[in-house]
């Protein structure tokens, strides 16, 4: 693969010295533009011959997926064309689980080269693992979407994102070593480390996730550096938890950064399956992960421009395809062109996950929509929790956040209590109360951030 670049070779900034923070393409810039840029006829017909080998490789390969299958009365010769996916039955978490942790895999094991895993905290964890062919597929996909954030060859990576069973960390790795940046695989924790190191190696671009970029920033400054004038960063690589447009202002004013979102999920690849291109739109790699809208309550498929619940399908993975995972994600697909030069489908942000929503009074709450208010009170600060109570079927919220240390010096805390919890109403026509507690009172995480308590 030979990326499009918009850098003549004499022109490439060296490593590290490249310090234009807010990156803005000159002209089209498409890591893969044979098929980041398929007209829409074109696509339809490479999905469609890509999902009918797939349902005949499954069928004849899984005993679980042929048995579901023909409960389903669905033949891979009756698969005419991308219609006829409805008929097949969705893939759940819980599927996946009972499946634990092999059942469902499609290729010998002896093919397989790597896995990788969920937390498992809520039961067994789901199990991703790769043949040769996934891992290439991975990397590739991962470089298109880094290459679409504006990642190049010249720069310096910060991973710091969290090593181990989870995804994220190896699948920024391999796209960035793929498109051919320098990558500093720090993973996560050591704060104070991952300053030095920043500073040190001159890193361009940070990987990790939203509030961990937030908590770096805080060391930073508690060491009396300035993150928005004493680095080298320009670029924000974040995933692997859900973020509002005021965290990422919030993000983008602290560093002086352009912060860039990926979506992605064990289930289907790791990251890699939606990211942002330089209109700050989020494209859908669909060549590879087909997408579908539900109605999260009745299974219907809907059409594009409508929101819902996301279900994908892997197309080409070889050791786990995934038929019509449901992701309990909610958002919204459109068709529509983007400037950016690519023509894949356009996915709106993450509203929430349609298990995360609560009925509180009557009135359905997604915690989105609590941070949109808190980000808007003046002398709040990025760190806050919701802390939601069952008592029997009814279910109670209050929030706990942080002012920032200089309002928190000023006092009069009950007058931000009150403006936060204003904002809340005005949103959710509901009053939550709003505690105001000490600045770093609340844990800080090097990986997601929990920001929904149960007690």
């Amino acid at each position: 693969m030979v990326p499009y670049s918009f850098y003549s070779p004499l022109s490439l900034p060296k490593r590290g010295l490249f310090r234009e923070r807010h990156f803005t393409m000159t002209s089209t810039a498409l890591w893969d533009p044979a098929h980041e840029a398929l007209s829409a006829a074109d696509l339809r017909k490479l999905q469609s011959q890509r999902l009918k080998a797939l349902v005949a490789r499954v069928y004849q390969s899984n005993r679980y997926y042929k048995q579901r299958l023909d409960e389903a009365e669905v033949k891979p010769s009756a698969m005419k064309s991308l219609d006829d996916l409805k008929r097949i039955p969705f893939l759940t978490k819980q599927d996946l689980r009972s499946y634990y942790p092999f059942g469902l895999v499609c290729t010998p094991l002896d093919d397989i080269v790597e896995v990788h895993a969920s937390s498992g905290t809520t039961g067994k964890p789901v199990v991703g693992p790769y043949t040769r062919a996934d891992v290439d597929l991975w990397a590739e996909v991962m470089a298109r979407s880094l290459y679409a954030n504006g990642v190049r060859k010249s720069d310096v990576v910060q991973n710091a994102y969290g090593y181990g069973f989870f995804t994220g960390a190896h699948g920024f790795e391999r796209g960035a070593e793929r498109i051919g940046a320098m990558v500093l695989t720090i993973g996560s924790g050591n704060t104070e480390r991952q300053v030095d190191v920043l500073q040190d190696f001159k890193s361009t671009v940070l990987a990790c996730t939203p509030s961990y970029s937030l908590h770096i920033a805080e060391v930073a400054t508690e060491k009396g550096l300035d993150p928005a004038a004493d680095f080298d960063l320009r670029l924000g690589a974040f995933g692997a938890e859900s973020w509002s447009d005021s965290i990422r202002k919030s993000i983008e004013d602290r560093w002086g950064i352009t912060a860039c979102e990926h979506y992605g999920l064990t289930e289907i690849i790791g990251p890699g399956v939606v990211s942002e291109c330089s209109e700050r739109r989020l494209h859908i790699n669909a060549d590879y992960f087909y997408p579908e809208i539900i109605d999260p309550n009745t299974g219907e498929t809907l059409e594009f421009g409508n929101e819902g619940e996301l279900v994908f399908t892997t197309l080409t993975k070889e050791a786990f395809p995934a038929l019509r995972f449901r992701t309990r994600d909610l958002a919204m697909i459109s068709e529509d062109t983007c400037s950016c030069g690519r023509t894949l489908p356009v996915m709106s942000r993450i509203k929430g996950r349609s298990d995360d929503m609560m009925k509180v009074k009557g009135v359905i709450v997604f915690p989105s929509q609590i941070e949109a208010a808190l980000m808007v009170t003046p002398g709040v600060s990025d760190n806050y929790q919701i802390i939601k109570t069952k008592q029997g079927d009814m279910v109670s919220l209050s929030v706990e956040v942080e002012p920032t240390e200089e309002r928190y010096r000023e006092g009069h805390l009950d007058e931000l209590e009150k403006r936060a919890e204003a904002e809340i109403y005005r949103i959710l026509n509901l009053h939550v109360p709003v505690a105001a507690i000490a600045p770093k009172s609340i844990p800080r995480s090097t990986g997601k951030a929990k920001r929904v308590i149960e007690r």
